[in-house]
C-alpha cells in the first residue's frame, strides 16, 4: 500500500528548483516518487507510509526552500 500527500513549498521558480526539492525528498525512507511543480508550488509525494511533516520540512529546508505544509 502507498500513501500520496501534497505539500505546498515556497520559493520554487524553475525546473532546477523542482529537481532540488524532489531530490532531497526522494532520499527520505519509503518514498517511491516525488513530483514538484514550480508554477503551483505543490509537491506530490508517494511513499510506503505517511511521512512525518518535520522530515519533509527538513528535506525541503536542505534544498533551500520553505515548506508551508500539507495541502
Amino acid at each position: 500500500m502507498s500513501v500520496s500527500a501534497v505539500y505546498k513549498v515556497n520559493g520554487m521558480s524553475c525546473g532546477h528548483c523542482e529537481g532540488a526539492v524532489s531530490g532531497e525528498i526522494s532520499e527520505l525512507p519509503g518514498v517511491s516518487s516525488v513530483k514538484a511543480v514550480a508554477s503551483t508550488g505543490e509537491v506530490t509525494v508517494v511513499s510506503a507510509e505517511a511521512l512525518r511533516e518535520e522530515d519533509v520540512r527538513a528535506a525541503v529546508d536542505e534544498a533551500g526552500f520553505e515548506l508551508v505544509g500539507a495541502v
